[in-house]
């Protein structure tokens, strides 16, 4: 099993800056692959970014990209993600997960989930 425990959402201004964390517990390997997912009020979960666990690959989403950065700080199991530029359209639950294959390619990939995070980005 494995635990993710997302933290760092909450209330921001437009084009203010938030930084989210994803500790990670419980039996990981280095084949692992880590993403951050949001879901907006009466939308579907949707990708955001993804990193191997070793931190040399990541792949941001188009809506994204420029604005937010994912990263994982092996040595304290942790998974960030950097976020910038916000825009009241990034406003959401902000998911972490992790995917025993190694590849995540949408939510149905991801083994494992936290309970999320709120951001809020106000006009």
């Amino acid at each position: 099993q494995v635990q993710l425990v997302e933290s760092g959402g909450g209330l921001v201004q437009a084009g203010g800056s938030l930084r989210l964390s994803c500790a990670v517990s419980g039996r990981t390997s280095s084949n692992y692959a880590m993403g951050w997912f949001r879901q907006a009020p009466g939308k579907e979960r949707e990708f955001v970014a993804a990193i191997s666990w070793s931190g040399g690959s990541t792949f941001h989403a188009q809506s994204v990209k420029g604005r937010f950065t994912i990263s994982v700080d092996n040595a304290k199991n942790t998974v960030y993600l950097q976020m910038s530029s916000l825009k009241p359209e990034d406003t959401a639950v902000y998911y972490c997960g992790a995917a025993v294959g190694g590849v995540i390619d949408g939510p149905l990939s991801v083994n494992y989930w936290g309970a999320g995070t709120v951001v809020t980005v106000s006009s």
